[in-house]
């Protein structure tokens, strides 16, 4: 007798494809159920994957969750300056809205079963982990279980018909979502190989980038950004557009090692030219609207938060806490942020904000709306500890 129903997280890509088999001739159940879901993928990946899902499974949901995404997972990361050891998260925001969504499939179909594609090495794996074992769920992962290579994958897949873009010369691992493009696998596991430019997708080589400069101007609305040169856009639009824009100046490139959530280090590359605009001036315009007492503490909740952002505990207590700080800290994180865009570089030309708490009135050496001579009491007790101290 089968094991009923199980739902899988899929992308269409060779893990997961094979996963289908799989859960039927090793694990014993009767119908799989596919959920692809769309978070600012290439149209034609979701449409490879809706296809693929359809042909494979014996039933395929594809989800379109691009606004929540922005809404509700890359607009705290912008507010949060989110990064990881120096580079903007991009997959390790959208696993937990992805898991939500299978969860939610997995409910409505009655299953008590779930399903992902990740290795046993990976981050991926505790982040969908996490999400189905919150909802009570069994949890199942081929890949991790069976001890798969991606040589064996590969040929398994063409063993069974199932079609798949990688091959054995070539066998990158791409994930994509509205902000950011990771790419992995193959030879690029050598932390000394140099990567081909071929592997790029959304970033033009700064040799090959615009030899004229481009200035955009973006504009915030309590820690988000609102509009792109004068025009009100979605965040959605927005960051696809700048995509475009700043991928076209060669902006936004990681090529580094990572220090996964298991411990081991790993050579990762990244696309991410509107995440590394959007920090950049987001970033630039708290140092105009905050006080340098919420500056210094936010630094420390800002590295908090991204820590547990990569490791996706989403419904860690203390990560709701420091959201909640977040949130509070960007009442006046308003204004707008000019920048320069030029073969690789993303440098700020000037800012403005309503509500900043620069005044050239009090700061201008030709104003006299301070009296110099107050600070002289000021000058007479500072560092008095210190100096007593080289005293004796």
């Amino acid at each position: 007798m089968g094991k009923g129903t199980i739902v899988m997280a899929y992308s269409g890509g060779l893990d997961t494809s094979i996963c289908i088999p799989l859960l039927k001739e090793r694990y014993g159940f009767d119908r799989v159920i596919t959920v692809a879901v769309n978070v600012g993928q290439r149209d034609e990946e979701i449409a490879m994957a809706t296809e693929k899902g359809k042909k494979l499974a014996d039933k395929h949901y594809t989800i379109d969750a691009r606004e929540q995404f922005v809404n509700e997972y890359v607009f705290p990361a912008i507010r949060a300056n989110g990064s990881y050891e120096g580079y903007p998260m991009g997959t390790a925001l959208a696993r937990p809205l992805i898991a939500e969504e299978v969860v939610r499939v997995a409910m409505e179909e009655g299953s008590h079963s779930v399903a992902h594609g990740c290795t046993g090495k990976g981050n991926d794996q505790l982040r969908f982990d996490f999400i189905f074992r919150m909802a009570g769920l069994e949890v199942i992962a081929p890949i991790r279980e069976l001890n798969l290579t991606r040589d064996w994958e590969i040929t398994y897949a063409q063993e069974h018909n199932i079609p798949v873009t990688v091959a054995k010369e070539k066998p990158w691992s791409i994930d994509e979502n509205i902000w950011s493009r990771s790419i992995e696998g193959g030879k690029l596991e050598d932390p000394a190989y140099h990567p081909p430019e071929e592997i790029y997708g959304w970033t033009a080589a700064q040799e090959k980038a615009p030899d004229t400069p481009e200035i955009i101007s973006l504009q915030f609305l309590k820690g988000v950004p609102v509009a792109l040169n004068g025009q009100a856009m979605s965040g959605l639009d927005l960051i696809r557009t700048l995509n475009v824009i700043a991928g076209k100046h060669g902006i936004g490139r990681s090529n580094m090692i990572e220090d996964r959530i298991l411990g081991l280090k790993a050579r990762e590359i990244y696309e991410h030219p509107a995440a590394t605009v959007l920090l950049t001036a987001h970033a630039d315009l708290e140092l105009l609207t905050l006080t340098r007492q919420e500056l210094s503490f936010k630094r420390m909740v800002d590295d908090r938060w991204s820590e547990l952002a990569y490791m996706g505990l989403v419904h860690e207590p203390l990560f709701l806490d420091l959201n909640a700080f977040i949130t509070r800290s960007q009442e006046n994180v308003s204004g707008r942020v000019d920048v320069k865009l030029y073969k690789g570089s993303c440098r700020v030309l000037g800012r403005s904000a309503p509500e900043g708490l620069y005044s050239e009135e009090l700061v201008s050496f030709d104003s006299g709306a301070l009296d110099q001579c107050h600070a002289i009491g000021v000058s007479a007790y500072y560092g008095i500890q210190a100096r007593m101290n080289k005293k004796k």
